[in-house]
């Protein structure tokens, strides 16, 4: 490795949605630092399967809906 070209190494702390704190290492702040997530996996639709919104901009979902309405399994 060509030196002084890496960002550091260093361990932080996590801490998800629910308060769960946990250690691993990372390039992002410095040693020690605290990153408090916003959205995990514990809270993110995509995970926990919560409802989902289609928006329909200028008919392009019911377009496709009414074009492929007979494939249905």
């Amino acid at each position: 490795m060509k030196a002084n070209i890496h960002p550091d190494y260093h361990k932080i702390k996590v801490v998800m949605t629910d308060g769960t704190e946990y250690e691993t290492f990372s390039t992002w702040g410095s040693e020690g630092a605290v990153m408090n997530l916003e959205i995990d996996s514990k809270s993110h639709p995509a995970w926990t399967g919560g409802s989902q919104q289609l928006l329909d901009r200028g008919g392009r979902v019911s377009k496709f809906n009414k074009r492929f309405a007979g494939l249905g399994l």
